[in-house]
């Protein structure tokens, strides 16, 4: 193989390696992001329901469940 195409496969190895690094670290990255985003949401739809639309003594599960309709099909 010639000196040129040894290096040039060299270098496509390389490039080829940074490029799996930054997409992993993207990749990474964005669903920390994504986690985080939905434990937020998450919290506060549970104390939306839990202020507004839960009964008194009533779980934020049970509300959730109640209000979905889920509930009125056990009975």
């Amino acid at each position: 193989m010639s000196k040129i195409a040894e290096t040039n496969e060299k270098i496509a190895q390389k490039v080829t390696e940074g490029y799996k690094k930054i997409e992993t670290g993207v990749v990474e990255g964005y669903k920390k992001i994504e986690e985080g985003v939905v434990e937020g949401f998450n919290k506060v739809s549970d104390k939306c329901v839990e202020v507004l639309f839960a009964k008194e003594g009533e779980s934020v599960e049970n509300a959730k469940k109640r209000l979905s309709g889920k509930d009125s099909e056990n009975k």
